[in-house]
Parts: C-alpha cells; structure tokens; sequence
C-alpha cells in the first residue's frame, strides 16, 4: 500500500486588492446619491397630527416650509417662552416677517416655476388655530395660494 504524504509549508497567495478602489468609490457615488442634505435646522419641535389623505409633492425645490411649535431645546425655552414660535429658514419671526420671507423665496425661483410654489406648514398638533389662522392670512396676502399641511401618515 501506498502511503499519501502530506505535502506541507504551502503558502496561501495575497489577497489581490487591485479592486478595492472601485469598490470604494462605488460606495462613495451610492451614498452621495441617496443622501440629502438638511436645508435648515429646526429651532421648533412639532408633532403632526395623523393624515386621512396624504398627496405627495412631485417637485420637493418648489416647496418652502414654515414649521409652527415651541422652541426646541431647553435654552431656546429659557430664551423665548414655551409659547408657539413661527420657524422661517433658520431663525425665529413674526407674521408680518411671513410676506418678506415669501418673497424672497419667489426670487430663488425660475420665472416658470414661480406659479407652482407650494407653502408647506407643519405645526405642532397641540399649536392654537389663531396662529395657524395668521399665518394663512398672511399667506393670502403675498398671494401664496398653494398651501399643504404636513400630517403623519396614519389612521
């Protein structure tokens, strides 16, 4: 009989990593993709209330956001009161900010896309309709008829 023997001391060859490049920057142009980049910060904390019909905004650069609620942290609290504070961009303002603060957004619009500006609020469900009233009457006069209300997807 024949004895087998083990042939010893192989190596086991280098990993080849002559790949590794496009396999990075695959990743790398996947996730600049998907990603989005936060417009602005949110100085109010809000929770929606639910939805019964949700329709979705086709072109999201047409839509300009005015978030209604209490200041978000504690030192904002300390600063300006538990009270419903009105967010434009990225500071606190007042409903008669609420016409300057339209315009300007018309002006970063092409003159096509000036008629589908869209106004989205999202206030908190627990914010008092006067304010929410102010707001749209202040909408109304900058002429910014197309308004959507931010909801949860629920019920």
């Amino acid at each position: 009989m024949a004895v087998m023997k083990k042939k010893g001391g192989k190596e086991i060859g280098a990993i080849s990593t002559s790949s590794l490049p496009d396999i990075i920057f695959m990743i790398l142009f996947f996730f600049m993709i998907a990603t989005t980049m936060r417009e602005q910060d949110l100085l109010v904390r809000f929770q929606l209330p639910d939805a019964t019909e949700v329709q979705k905004l086709e072109k999201k650069q047409l839509v300009s956001y005015i978030q209604i609620g209490e200041p978000s942290t504690a030192a904002l609290r300390a600063q300006f009161g538990t009270a419903p504070r009105i967010q434009l961009n990225d500071s606190y303002k007042t409903t008669q900010d609420i016409l300057e603060f339209i315009a300007s957004e018309r002006d970063k619009l092409s003159e096509a896309d000036r008629a589908a500006m869209t106004v989205s609020i999202k206030a908190d469900r627990t914010t008092l309709m006067g304010v929410i009233t102010d707001v749209k009457q202040e909408l109304r006069r900058a002429n910014a008829l197309k308004i959507s209300y931010a909801a949860n997807k629920g019920l």
